[in-house]
């Protein structure tokens, strides 16, 4: 009886784990992967707005298959406050590499990119105190070469 509690609770973990996000593409941009061809998991949030604690981190589980083979990718993230752009201080143009794994989401990949390989970007990033609490749209792109959109989403979200 305790190893079946057991069982259903782990599965009960697995499947709220493995519920993806709601995102959507980013308006702008033509991305190499469409956002439908990719599954987003944002920590504590399955449809926007996403509750950022102050505080906190927030953790990004992304998975896609490149189309084509990728030297280097960089990571782009602002918040869109009124219309501005807010870059996210330590993430935004940082090299996405070392974020990159295998399809297991264990075994670390980093860079190159192989065309057909799927991969999975593992990022996490703090919400700081000093953030106000306020209503916006994170844009999470990742761009190859020449500033090339590999994935790019957006999704509504509020610091509180």
């Amino acid at each position: 009886m305790k190893s079946l509690l057991v069982a259903v609770l782990a599965l009960s973990c697995a499947f709220l784990y493995a519920e993806a996000t709601e995102v959507k593409a980013c308006p702008s941009t033509k991305s190499m992967v469409p956002i439908s061809e990719n599954t987003i998991d944002i920590s504590n949030c399955v449809k926007g707005p996403c509750k950022l604690k102050r505080k906190t981190n927030v953790s990004i589980n992304q998975k896609f298959t490149p189309t084509e083979d990728i030297k280097s990718l960089t990571t782009t993230v602002f918040a869109q406050v009124l219309s501005l752009p807010l870059p996210f201080i330590g993430v935004d143009g940082t090299s996405a590499c070392d974020y990159i794994f295998a399809e297991d989401g264990e075994t670390k990949l980093g860079c190159p990119l192989k065309a057909g390989v799927p991969v999975v970007y593992k990022r996490s990033f703090p919400v700081l105190e000093i953030y106000p609490k306020m209503s916006l749209t994170v844009h999470w792109e990742l761009q190859g070469r020449g500033s090339k959109s590999v994935t790019c989403f957006e999704v509504p979200a509020k610091i509180v």
